[in-house]
């Protein structure tokens, strides 16, 4: 039997994010990175505006090491696998390995905003934008 649950990250904090369409009343969840979140030294104004967009989404929210919560959601859950959506980041393959050693995991693709194969810095949503309003609005 396929039952997936969704690991809903921050490179799709959206209702239109392809393994919360593909399994609309599959269980999700957030996890805030514990890792990410001491190097990154991420503002206040950015953590709430992750939580306003997580709000928006049929998610349950953890805090923690990201394949160990999970992997435990998943048990809670009595899934068969993982259902989530690629990212460009950099810990992304890492997390993935580790729940691939121990259910299976599927990987949506993401159709990207706009085309675009340079470098761009993530970590300021103005660096980005910079570069993507030339592709968007041209």
């Amino acid at each position: 039997m396929n039952k997936p649950v969704i690991w809903v990250h921050g490179d799709c904090l959206s209702p239109h994010n392809p393994a919360l369409q593909e399994y609309p009343d599959a269980p999700a969840i957030w996890v805030w990175d514990d890792a990410l979140l001491e190097e990154w030294q991420l503002s206040l104004k950015r953590i709430a505006f992750i939580y306003e967009c997580l709000l928006e989404l049929p998610v349950m929210i953890r805090r923690g090491d990201v394949a160990e919560e999970i992997l435990a959601f998943a048990k809670e859950n009595n899934a068969t696998k993982v259902a989530t959506v690629e990212s460009p980041s950099p810990r992304f393959e890492s997390i993935c390995q580790q729940i691939e050693r121990s259910i299976d995991l599927e990987i949506f693709e993401l159709e990207p905003f706009f085309d675009y194969d340079g470098y761009i810095d993530l970590k300021r949503f103005s660096r980005y934008w910079k570069v993507a309003e030339k592709y968007v609005f041209d």
